[in-house]
């Protein structure tokens, strides 16, 4: 049986946004505008996967899938939003993609949590410590895709348009900070 945590009260959570512009064929955040959202420090250091994911699965927004590190190839969804909770290690990581001059690359720890919209590249820079754990998690009843920027996906890329943003945040419920973005 998991641990019941509680994530760090709303009012001490320090919250980074960005916004990142379109590069080659990886959209970002420019088709629905909602930012990358970096949780920093939202759950206790001392907590793990399974707590996280019984915590998640209690606020019922998003539904944990897997506990993975991240691919070291740069790569968006079109069909969901995603919302990385780190579970273990520390990692710098590139979102908006590599060759891309506004990309955003965060050294992210334990108990970090990132929100990461439908369409943001993605990818796995440097395990910092190695074991570098996340638990991935899409909107409940919502499945997953890979797309790679490439030729031939314009008509997922075209989806991201129709994704329904949090009505509630996935680690917060009513108020969190994906609910104001």
């Amino acid at each position: 049986m998991a641990t019941q945590i509680q994530p760090i009260p709303l009012k001490e959570l320090r919250v980074s946004k960005h916004q990142i512009p379109a590069h080659g064929l990886i959209p970002n955040t420019s088709i629905q505008n909602k930012p990358l959202l970096i949780y920093h420090s939202a759950f206790p250091a001392s907590t793990n996967a399974s707590a996280i994911e019984a915590h998640l699965s209690g606020i019922g927004v998003v539904t944990p899938q897997w506990r993975y590190t991240m691919f070291s190839t740069t790569h968006f969804h079109s069909t969901a939003h995603e919302v990385l909770c780190i579970s273990s290690g520390r990692a710098r990581l590139c979102f908006g993609g590599e060759d891309n001059p506004k990309k955003v690359e965060p050294e992210v720890t334990k108990g970090d949590v990132v929100v990461v919209p439908g369409g943001v590249g993605h990818r796995l820079l440097e395990d910092l410590d190695g074991g570098f754990e996340m638990v991935g998690s899409y909107e409940t009843g919502k499945s997953w895709d890979m797309c790679y920027g490439k030729k031939g996906e314009e008509k997922k890329v075209e989806a991201i348009s129709r994704l329904r943003w949090f009505t509630k945040d996935p680690v917060y419920g009513e108020g969190g900070p994906a609910v104001g973005a």
